[in-house]
């Protein structure tokens, strides 16, 4: 509606611009007609001086109003802690390394068999010779316990694992669940501005059948109502995407949206010297890294002693059915044993040797590429959670009340003819649009606050350890063919 029709506006056009509510965001009664709030607003000028504008109010996000139980971050994670199938993947990582520990240290079975020898039948002969042996492998240089030194080094890496993957299934947790608390903070203001605009668009109808209104301003206001529904009907849609992905990760499919407890403007303030000393300290990554350096330490060490030869010791009885010249008598019961090694004339494990000093040397330089991986990881990550977090600081403390201002402004302009309606309209645009970017913001510094807490380990879906088993090196042969 221009300025100029407004001075011939009839009682019914007076009577709906005074019924436009003024919208005071995160106050109780939204969205309800008072038209003397935004005379409020504006305060004379006084006398040969500039109009003097209200002290900002910092911004704060609408609570919402829907009674009964609340959802908290607590009963989500132990949802995940009980059903993630990755936490049982992991622990079935530990009993297969337990197991194989186990196996590592188990001295080899003995052989026993039969033995014949001269069995041709003949006067002399008489049938030869038969009988039992048992033959034993005798370890030596202590190889049992440097392969079982090697299988709980992997051990220790499978507990380590487990305690990134729960890590990860947390942090997973935790950044939906911020996400799904905007993304409920995001319906409701977008509730809001629809139901706002649904009323503008009916009072313009109802004002254009009375002629107190021209058609473009009743187009106008309805385009601004098919927006807003538009607008809320995305946001319902992607509150439902969070919550699918949040059912997934808390292994509990069942799970539908329902209100959260928790202040999403209750962000942590975090310092990057403490988040990395921390990181350094108690990460996961590292810790793997290092048991790695370990564990091909003492490959190294298995594969050193490989030369050694263990000795085969074989001894039995027979029964000698020879006659003895001196009698005629057979020879009967007699004992026999063999004992042997190998000699380590051409083969003395050299080769492998060589491959294990490789692989140690490689995976002590990992553990210095965690830490600079880890690091860069940190930079960008903090640089995030910084950026949003002066961002939703800005748009707290000035952007949206000085938004909600301009809003007020223009509305009560409106009321007493002075300006189009289509100022007004741009005017809201830009204040419900300014709350949108504030929550986007809250919820970017969450996320990043989740990462840096959670000692930047995402993936609460992925299978554990997949990328610290890549950086596994098998040097020399396997464990169990050294037995």
């Amino acid at each position: 509606m221009k300025s100029h029709q407004l001075t011939r506006m009839p009682a019914l056009g007076i009577l709906w611009v005074l019924a436009l509510p003024t919208f005071v965001p995160g106050q109780s009664g939204q969205g309800t007609p008072n038209p003397d709030k935004a005379v409020q607003h504006q305060h004379r000028h006084p006398a040969g001086g500039q109009p003097q504008r209200e002290p900002l109010k910092p911004y704060t996000l609408p609570q919402s109003p829907e009674p009964g139980p609340r959802l908290g971050l607590a009963d989500l994670e132990r949802m995940a802690l009980e059903g993630n199938p990755t936490l049982a993947q992991a622990a079935a990582e530990i009993k297969a390394a337990e197991g194989k520990k186990l196996q590592a240290g188990v001295y080899p079975n003995p052989v026993i068999g039969a033995t014949g020898d001269e069995n041709t039948p003949g006067p002399i002969i008489r049938g030869g010779e038969f009988g039992f042996f048992v033959e034993q492998r005798l370890v030596t240089a202590g190889k049992l316990d440097k392969s079982r030194n090697i299988v709980e080094q992997e051990r220790l890496q499978a507990e380590t694992t487990a305690q990134a993957q729960k890590y990860r299934v947390l942090n997973s947790v935790r950044a939906l669940y911020y996400e799904a608390l905007g993304a409920e903070r995001r319906v409701q203001v977008q509730t809001q501005l629809a139901e706002l605009s649904r009323r503008a668009a009916q009072i313009s109808r109802e004002l254009l059948n009375v002629g107190a209104a021209d058609q473009p301003d009743q187009l106008e206001s309805e385009i601004e109502a098919e927006r807003a529904e538009i607008d809320l009907a995305l946001a319902k849609t992607a509150q439902i995407r969070v919550w699918r992905e949040l059912a997934a990760v808390a292994a509990s499919p069942s799970l539908q949206p329902a209100p959260l407890e928790g202040n999403l403007e209750e962000v942590p303030r975090l310092e990057l010297e403490s988040a990395i000393n921390k990181l350094f300290g108690e990460s996961p990554e590292i810790r793997i890294s290092e048991v790695a350096v370990a564990r091909e330490e003492a490959a190294l060490s298995r594969a050193k002693v490989e030369k050694i030869p263990d000795i085969v010791a074989r001894g039995g009885l027979r029964k000698n059915r020879e006659l003895l010249e001196a009698g005629g008598r057979p020879v009967g019961l007699e004992g026999f044993f063999d004992v042997g090694f190998e000699i380590p004339f051409f083969n003395r494990n050299q080769g492998n040797v060589a491959a294990a000093r490789a692989n140690l040397d490689r995976a002590e330089r990992d553990v210095q590429r965690v830490k600079l991986s880890l690091r860069m990881r940190m930079a960008r990550v903090y640089k995030e959670y910084q950026d949003a977090s002066l961002t939703a600081d800005r748009y707290r403390t000035q952007m949206i009340p000085r938004a909600q201002q301009a809003y007020d402004l223009y509305l009560n302009n409106f009321r007493q003819m002075a300006a189009a309606y289509p100022q007004v309209l741009i005017a809201q645009r830009n204040l419900f649009q300014l709350q949108q970017n504030y929550i986007n913001a809250l919820v970017t510094t969450w996320r990043s606050a989740v990462q840096i807490q959670g000692l930047l380990l995402e993936g609460g879906l992925e299978v554990p350890g997949v990328a610290e088993q890549s950086r596994l090196v098998q040097s020399g042969e396997e464990t169990g063919a050294d037995q």
